[in-house]
């Protein structure tokens, strides 16, 4: 009688390798070239708080508006001084998006940007003092008003002045008074300021 070859059994589908969820897997992840994987690496990197170089690294390369605003969302929920360090090279970015999307994080984490704006509002870059006075308006700290008349005492650049005019409009107190005053006078050959200052004034003094 003939034998029978058994059949062979049948081979298991080979499954692709999935990404190690640790932090070193999630941060290679960052590259993938799927945007769906990319997005979600930059979600789970919220939960570890060495992740904060590597997710501002990424924002600088990145293209997809849902992974960036997952990258923003992470740097946003670690708000460490690590995270404010990978944000703020994007306030000398040329791409709108990314400028405006790090003013909103560090906006979200008021003590751990606080250190820096000192620093910021002496930048040599008058974009940057102005995208600085642009973020003092969002922050929820109590010395917002204290440092935009500062920044009316001691900034040159006419561009910087009115951007603290309009927040200082929005969340001044009689305390500054003095310096919107004393701004108003150092610019005094300059209608857009003299109307901000007095827009400022007239708003703080009615209220």
């Amino acid at each position: 009688m003939p034998l029978r070859k058994t059949p062979a059994t049948p081979l298991h589908p080979v499954q692709p390798r999935q990404p190690s969820r640790d932090m070193l897997g999630l941060q290679q992840q960052l590259g993938d070239p799927d945007p769906r994987q990319r997005r979600l690496a930059a979600r789970d990197l919220s939960h570890h708080a060495g992740a904060a170089l590597a997710l501002g690294q990424a924002l600088a390369a990145e293209t997809d508006a849902s992974v960036r605003e997952a990258l923003f969302s992470s740097l946003a929920t670690l708000a460490s001084e690590a995270a404010v360090q990978g944000l703020l090279p994007l306030l000398r970015s040329e791409d709108a998006g990314l400028r405006n999307g790090a003013i909103e994080a560090l906006s979200a984490m008021p003590q751990a940007v606080s250190p820096s704006i000192d620093r910021l509002l002496l930048d040599a870059d008058p974009d940057v003092r102005i995208f600085t006075v642009n973020l003092l308006g969002e922050l929820r700290h109590a010395a917002v008003p204290a440092w935009l008349a500062r920044v009316l005492q001691q900034d040159t650049h006419v561009n910087v002045i009115a951007a603290a005019l309009e927040v200082l409009a929005e969340v001044g107190s009689r305390a500054e008074l003095p310096a919107l005053r004393a701004a108003r006078q150092r610019f005094d050959d300059d209608a857009f300021i003299q109307f901000a200052a007095d827009l400022a004034i007239s708003r703080i003094e009615a209220a």
